[in-house]
């Protein structure tokens, strides 16, 4: 009988955040960084743009609060880019250009690498000073880092604030947040985790369905945790991707499609869900391709998935011995695919 999957506990934290380039000078300390960062955002400003037109000039005198609160949540090349308009705009995002640098060195502090020790306290302090100048990606990793150490208030109204200021990772996070609130905030946490998926962000999509699923009452709740369960395999979710196959499969919220639960049961697999490996081995045991079949089952097997290994050792005796190595050697040689 299958069984669907929901997120299961573990020591990784369920949220989100955003991922950063760690290209720091090495010759440089926090201290002097934070210096160097504050020099660098008043040197070479761009050259003023030839005079424009009187729509441009309108768009370029945007008070500076908003034009922060718009660039709250640029990337790197973004900012850059949004600086090098006009003399206005860079005088605007210097904070926000800081806060870049300062939230690379947290990055560093957080995760180490060859130049730099892994210091929580500093990571945390870095960030904060980020998030002081209004970045938005900074106020989220300072969020997961007060989750972590169990403050959660303060994790929350970071996590509130960088999602007002229009970042997805945070308002996929707060969502979860009021998810596992007690009691539970659902409303608030659909409100949210609907503004992220909207955005793209694929882990809110996939709670999104997630919550629907499990509180649907009616058909058109079901068509709508389908939709987003679809939205979040296509995204590269592997989670989804194994239960938008069930949907298919049970014709949940879809229409029932053998073909398309196959497909996407594979792809989770292939991106190593457990469980996907199990139900994909198992039909094609069923469909008499012992050689693979016995691959996804290994796979699963390693992975914990009890049935899997009765079922493996069966297809192993249909097979040769040579074939039985080869199909041993290609699970100890697998590698699973990248999520997109």
């Amino acid at each position: 009988m299958k069984h669907r999957t929901w997120p299961r506990a573990s020591s990784s934290s369920p949220f989100s955040s955003f991922p950063f380039p760690t290209d720091i000078p090495s010759s440089s300390s926090p201290a002097k960084h934070t210096r160097f960062a504050r020099r660098c955002s008043h040197r070479n400003p761009p050259p003023l743009p030839p005079a424009p037109s009187d729509r441009a000039a309108c768009f370029s005198a945007l008070p500076y609060d908003v034009m922060v609160k718009i660039a709250a949540s640029f990337d790197d090349p973004t900012l850059k880019a949004a600086s090098a308009v006009c003399r206005s705009w860079w005088e605007a995002l210097r904070p926000l250009r800081e806060a870049m640098l300062l939230l690379r060195w947290g990055k560093q502090f957080k995760h180490g690498s060859p130049r730099v020790r892994q210091n929580a306290e500093k990571a945390l302090e870095s960030f904060e000073k980020a998030a002081a100048r209004g970045s938005a990606l900074a106020m989220v990793d300072a969020g997961l880092m007060y989750w972590e150490r169990g403050e959660k208030h303060r994790a929350l109204d970071l996590f509130l604030k960088s999602a007002e200021l229009g970042n997805h990772a945070a308002q996929c996070n707060l969502g979860i947040s009021y998810l596992q609130a007690e009691p539970p905030k659902t409303e608030e946490a659909i409100k949210w985790l609907q503004k992220a998926s909207n955005g793209g962000n694929a882990r809110a999509q996939y709670q999104l369905a997630l919550t629907l699923h499990r509180s649907c009452g009616s058909k058109s709740n079901m068509k709508e945790a389908a939709r987003w369960y679809l939205k979040a395999a296509e995204g590269g979710y592997v989670r989804a991707m194994y239960n938008i196959s069930l949907c298919y499969s049970f014709g949940d919220g879809l229409t029932h499609s053998n073909q398309l639960a196959r497909k996407w049961m594979k792809r989770a697999a292939d991106r190593g869900h457990s469980k996907a490996q199990y139900e994909h081995g198992l039909a094609l045991f069923t469909e008499g391709d012992m050689m693979k079949a016995v691959v996804y089952l290994e796979l699963a097997t390693r992975a914990g998935e009890r049935g899997a290994s009765h079922v493996k050792n069966e297809a192993l005796h249909r097979l040769s011995s040579a074939s039985r190595d080869h199909a041993m050697h290609l699970a100890d040689t697998w590698r699973a695919l990248p999520s997109k």
